[in-house]
């Protein structure tokens, strides 16, 4: 059977993990930003850049924007 004209079960199942994770990788960005103490405006830079950039800016944020928080 195929679901949407194209795509058999199991593509749709692969192409809705995709789209979740998409989904979710700047939703828990976000998440941390918010919950995370930063110096200055960083926090409202580090939103913007995730808000506007989606996946690519919740990465980027991931790996390089963690190191910007205050720790303790």
């Amino acid at each position: 059977m195929v679901l949407l004209g194209m795509f058999s079960g199991i593509e749709l199942l692969i192409i809705m993990f995709i789209m979740a994770i998409i989904f979710l990788i700047p939703l828990i960005a976000l998440i941390d930003i918010v919950r995370s103490k930063f110096e200055g405006d960083k926090k409202l830079k580090w939103v913007f850049i995730v808000l506007f950039m989606g996946f690519i800016g919740a990465i980027i944020y991931l790996i390089v924007g963690r190191d910007y928080k205050i720790k303790g």
